[in-house]
């Protein structure tokens, strides 16, 4: 992608019917990650997050908590979601809630013109439904209960009995886009990733789609139909249409011009809905299919998806009011290779705390800028042409080799592999402090002009880190780049070129940027 160009992220909205986990906040920080990336190297970014509110789960939820659907959700969001960008640190451009009267108006909108093309009808339907997804199930997608629900057939996802319902509806006639959207995975296979999920949806699809109930008449927690008022709208087709609703559709055509299509960051128990449901109904609205799905893995803990009805979620704060959000950041981007499912332990997320951010990126920090300061007085020290070998050219190259691997990693949206890239520069220069050894070229005088060459390209390998860094561990890339002088704020240096950094003529006094922790093992 070259720089200039529009690059529109998104994550799903998320339910407010419970206060988020983990595993909301892993997919909140994989696609801020990959928003920082862009924005710093000079594309139109643009990143979407926010809450779906309406549906018979929310009602539900409501009402078993003795309020209405909205003030259940005005208190969610107010006290548990918006908080969480905070605590993980992420910079969304905007924040849609399916309450919003921008949103409201324009599904009606679209609900309008697929009505008026005759794509919607109405019939009747009777199918299992499950609450928690929102959504009818096939009887591929059910298993047999066990324990209370012996007996039972259960969603596969949230081990919970479904409904048998029977309702007449209205239709959208999704059939009719069985075909369109083979051909579209068949020539764009990058648009449904990674490949386990393209594989699924394509196997979904080729057994024939159904026409999709996009109404409901058995409640009234949601949009109204535009023409019929007696129903609501089908939570997931409200809930898709937040993507273009937040762009512009229907109030700016300017600002959905630029930004649409989208990349939409999912987790892979969503990825049907946004790989064929979404790309039909904008099919049959005459508009662009989105830039690319891609249904990230799971969070497990003890063999099992994070879930809060199952007893497994782990609030976000419970991991940053120790180890901080950098730490939480750098952990679920490291730790899982995104697209795949990942544990969380513990005991991992403590070891590679002290082992890569303490002892690997923070201590080589402090150590770099503590010598500049005991044998410079703190004046950044000049590289002697005459004093550079193959150890400096070395490192040099790697600036740039890591700074481009990287670069084709977040292209890929593989996070993971772009930070392993990067994490090559943190361990060369640590063995290119050991092998040098600085402090004993500070000894004779003689040595001088090695002594400069060695800090300063060590002090250049920092700031390329910085850098690097920036879109993962913000907060300690920002102190680094304070430390080190660097121009302007790291948020603003070209990531496509981090290697071309400049700074100042003296470092600053640098805190600790990962302190040790003593985790409590009793």
């Amino acid at each position: 992608m070259s720089a200039g160009s529009a690059f529109y992220i998104t994550t799903p909205i998320f339910y407010v019917n419970d206060v988020p986990h983990i595993g909301h906040a892993y997919t909140e920080v994989a696609a801020d990650v990959l928003a920082r990336w862009h924005r710093q190297a000079g594309d139109d970014t643009w990143f979407l997050t926010g809450t779906d509110e309406h549906g018979q789960k929310i009602l539900r939820t409501a009402t078993a908590n003795g309020v209405t659907p909205k003030e259940w959700a005005d208190k969610l969001v107010a006290e548990a979601w918006q908080p969480l960008l905070q605590t993980i640190d992420i910079s969304n451009d905007d924040f849609i809630r399916t309450t919003d009267e921008r949103h409201e108006v324009n599904v009606q909108l679209f609900l309008q013109r697929l009505y008026d093309a005759g794509y919607i009808y109405t019939g009747e339907y009777e199918g299992y439904y499950c609450v928690g997804c929102e959504e009818y199930k096939q009887q591929s997608d059910l298993v047999d209960g066990t324990g209370q629900y012996e007996g039972q057939l259960v969603c596969a996802i949230h081990s919970k009995p479904v409904e048998l319902l029977k309702e007449r509806n209205y239709f959208f006639r999704m059939s009719d886009f069985t075909q369109r959207l083979l051909d579209l995975y068949e020539e764009r296979p990058e648009f449904v990733q990674p490949e386990s999920v393209r594989n699924e949806i394509i196997s979904f699809v080729r057994r024939g789609l159904t026409d999709l109930s996009i109404s409901r008449q058995t409640f009234d927690w949601g949009i109204k139909v535009p023409w019929d008022e007696s129903h609501v709208v089908y939570v997931w087709f409200d809930a898709l249409l937040n993507y273009a609703t937040a762009a512009g559709y229907g109030s700016d055509d300017e600002k959905f011009a630029r930004l649409w299509p989208a990349t939409h960051i999912v987790g892979k128990d969503i990825a049907r809905f946004h790989a064929v449901i979404w790309p039909a109904m904008l099919m049959a609205a005459g508009l662009e299919v989105p830039k690319q799905v891609y249904g990230h893995g799971w969070l497990l803990v003890g063999g099992e998806k994070m879930s809060k009805s199952k007893l497994t979620g782990i609030a976000p704060e419970q991991i940053t009011d120790t180890f901080g959000s950098d730490a939480f950041r750098y952990y679920f981007m490291r730790a899982i290779s995104f697209g795949q499912d990942g544990s969380f332990s513990w005991e991992d997320l403590s070891a590679r705390y002290q082992a890569e951010l303490a002892n690997g990126f923070g201590n080589l920090a402090s150590r770099v800028v503590a010598m500049v300061t005991r044998y410079f007085d703190g004046v950044v020290p000049t590289a002697v042409e005459s004093a550079v070998t193959d150890a400096e050219l070395a490192i040099r190259a790697t600036e740039r080799r890591v700074t481009a691997a990287a670069d084709e990693a977040i292209e890929r949206l593989a996070v993971h592999e772009a930070l392993t890239r990067i994490w090559e520069l943190v361990d060369e220069l640590n063995g290119y402090i050991t092998t040098q050894e600085p402090w004993g070229l500070a000894k004779d005088p003689a040595n001088a002009d090695r002594l400069a060459t060695v800090l300063s390209t060590a002090l250049r390998g920092l700031g390329t880190l910085a850098v690097l860094l920036s879109p993962v561990v913000p907060e300690a890339a920002a102190k680094l780049w304070t430390a080190l002088a660097g121009v302007g704020t790291v948020q603003e240096q070209s990531i496509r070129s981090a290697y071309d950094w400049r700074g100042g003529e003296r470092v600053q006094p640098l805190e600790a940027l990962f302190p040790r922790i003593e985790v409590d093992a009793s």
